[in-house]
């Protein structure tokens, strides 16, 4: 059986039977353990890891674009080469063949995940950072209440709710939570964000928002909430506030501006 170039250990992960605890039988399980296939190809190279493996490896991976176990340089172009100054810079990309449970993904471009990997392991304070802005693109309010709402009284959190807010995100651009909700489309979360990151008056909100609010149990700040701690305000490496975002974007974004949301 082939085996993952860093631990050696064949190229599976073991499944987790719920309800197996037992001693009764254990030795068996233990003889027969079920898995399921866990193998990242190389493309560049052939040389095959562990999923976790190679992000355990993501630094290093990042930093020399080449293959921690045989040295091969890895990445690819997005298209085909050209010397002509006229072409737009062409995108890196690390591909994979990846097996697993789901069975096998061809041309899997890891560059992102691993340069997300290699950031967070440096900065792990932004972890609960990156979580929001996941969060707030796929529309999971309830995620998102929960991380604001538990991140000031969480001892192993760095930032505050209020810097949390108003992060830039540097694998993105500088974009800030609410570039990534307007970007999205999840006006549900833009609404939230507006709620309890920004000085807007309340009476600007609509009446199923206060409603929602309400219902949710959210507060907001009572004190003046500053520019530089206004979700509104956050600009990213292009200049851009969200309004900026929301003129792009079209109907009904550009009218949240012209309503005067971001006064």
């Amino acid at each position: 059986m082939a085996t993952c170039k860093a631990c050696n250990d064949p190229l599976v992960l073991p499944l987790d039977l719920e309800g197996d605890s037992g001693d009764e039988g254990s030795s068996s399980q233990t003889q027969h353990q079920e898995t399921v296939p866990d193998d990242l190809e190389m493309q560049a190279c052939s040389c095959h890891f562990h999923w976790q493996c190679l992000l355990d490896q993501s630094s290093a991976v990042v930093s020399s674009l080449t293959c921690p176990a045989c040295n091969t340089y890895l990445p690819s172009n997005s298209s085909g080469s050209s010397s002509s100054s006229s072409q737009p810079p062409q995108q890196k990309m690390i591909l994979t063949n990846y097996t697993n449970e789901g069975g096998l993904q061809t041309d899997l471009n890891i560059l992102s995940v691993l340069t997300e990997e290699a950031f967070l392991s440096t900065h792990p304070e932004s972890r609960p950072a990156r979580a929001m802005h996941t969060m707030a693109a796929e529309g999971d309010v309830a995620g998102l209440l929960e991380l604001v709402g538990d991140i000031d009284s969480d001892p192993d959190v760095e930032m505050t709710a209020s810097q949390l807010l108003v992060w830039r995100d540097p694998l993105n651009g500088g974009r800030g939570v609410l570039h990534v909700a307007v970007e999205a489309r999840q006006e549900e979360v833009f609404w939230l964000l507006l709620w309890v990151g920004s000085g807007l008056a309340t009476n600007m909100f609509p009446q199923a928002v206060m409603q929602a609010a309400g219902a949710m149990g959210l507060s907001r700040r009572e004190d003046a909430i500053p520019r530089n701690e206004d979700v509104r305000f956050v600009v990213d490496d292009q200049g851009r506030a969200a309004a900026d975002v929301c003129l792009q974007m079209g109907s009904p974004w550009e009218l949240y501006v012209s309503g005067g949301l971001f006064n």
